[in-house]
């Protein structure tokens, strides 16, 4: 008689994936912690958005709108779009996963970068398919190598532009030659996370490119330059015929009330976005002119946050750098998942945590 012990066991090739693990948040034995390590506004969300938040709250026993119209109305009237065209999701994260699991499957292969999001990957394999990884060139997609890999497998590919954790950026010129040279079967997805910060006149989320395209969509999120990151809102602009696929397999009731009424009064909020994503750029160029001035490498950003290179010499490398910051309370992001082990990601912070890594990060370099 067989003996083994019968249980359940997931599809082959789950067990393969490495599950995400998000920046740490605490410094055992600091008293006081910066965190700067997930790209979150030191602005805090809009006062007007925290309100509507605290109003929702005492109607907890209904369920929300099951179409989150209320919030597409507002990003549609802040963006000039049709609200036909948008989706609504728990974070841009919950948008990626329903992409792959309504468009990819087992012997198909979605295209990324090698610097990419890491929770593409995660979904591609989710869903069964295989990722395939490109290189990306001085830290930006490169759109000639993601061509040279699309094959008759090919269903998807990802671009994060900006980018994570490198904060450059495809110009809209690149964009739309990689969209042009793509089979029409293929869907683009433009995850633009950080186009708030993005103000360079040659960048574009990709609003322009979905709307008058068939197979792009560009995902955003409220858990960056607006603050609500603890609320989990993404929102998708995309084709109609995409769009009605997802809606077939999406949860009916996927963004929960009070990230519905806060996330839409803060959409409306545009001076409030206004003042973080100037607060971002006064010091994301202060902070790339002072680690320049102590001798590191920073890559050149378009976002809330910055890539820091560290030397490659014994005592001075990223994880010497990170355990020196993290005993003086302030957390860092390292990013060796990400193929750069010897480097730091750090969040544009508030005057008083940015200031306190400069004078950190010049005191570690000083030293012996």
């Amino acid at each position: 008689m067989d003996t083994a012990v019968l249980k359940p066991v997931p599809r082959p090739g789950i067990m393969d994936i490495a599950a995400y693990v998000p920046g740490k948040e605490h410094a055992p034995g600091v008293a006081r912690v910066f965190k700067l390590s997930s790209n979150e506004t030191p602005l805090g969300a809009s006062p007007k958005a925290i309100d509507a938040f605290r109003q929702s709250a005492g109607h907890l026993e209904l369920y929300p709108d099951g179409q989150s119209n209320e919030l597409r109305a507002a990003i549609a009237a802040t963006h000039g779009l049709n609200p036909a065209n948008l989706m609504c999701g728990n974070g841009s994260d919950e948008l990626l996963g329903l992409l792959c699991h309504v468009y990819l499957g087992a012997g198909d292969e979605a295209i990324i970068t090698e610097h990419g999001f890491l929770v593409y990957k995660i979904q591609i394999m989710g869903a069964g398919a295989t990722p395939v990884t490109v290189k990306e060139t001085e830290c930006r997609v490169d759109v000639d190598a993601i061509l040279a890999a699309v094959t008759s497998k090919t269903k998807m590919v990802f671009i994060a532009n900006p980018g994570n954790p490198t904060g450059t950026y495809l110009p809209v010129s690149e964009v739309r030659r990689l969209q042009a040279g793509l089979p029409k079967n293929v869907i683009l997805v433009l995850d633009a996370a950080y186009a708030e910060y993005a103000r360079e006149n040659d960048y574009e989320a990709g609003i322009e490119l979905v709307s008058s395209s068939a197979n792009v969509v560009m995902t955003r999120t409220f858990s960056k330059a607006y603050g609500l990151a603890a609320l989990r809102i993404g929102w998708m602009y995309g084709p109609a015929d995409i769009l009605d696929a997802l809606n077939r397999v999406r949860g009916p009731f996927n963004l929960n009330a009070p990230a519905i009424a806060a996330g839409s009064v803060a959409m409306r909020d545009q001076d409030f976005i206004a003042q973080a994503v100037e607060h971002n750029t006064l010091w994301r160029d202060k902070l790339t002119h002072a680690f320049t001035t102590l001798g590191l490498k920073v890559t050149p950003s378009v976002t809330n946050f910055l890539l820091i290179h560290f030397p490659d010499v014994d005592g001075k490398r990223a994880p010497d750098a990170d355990d020196f910051l993290t005993s003086r309370g302030f957390i860092l992001r390292a990013v060796k998942g990400y193929g750069f082990p010897n480097a730091l990601r750090m969040t544009v912070g508030s005057e008083e945590a940015n200031r306190g890594v400069i004078e950190a990060l010049g005191e570690f370099m000083s030293k012996a």
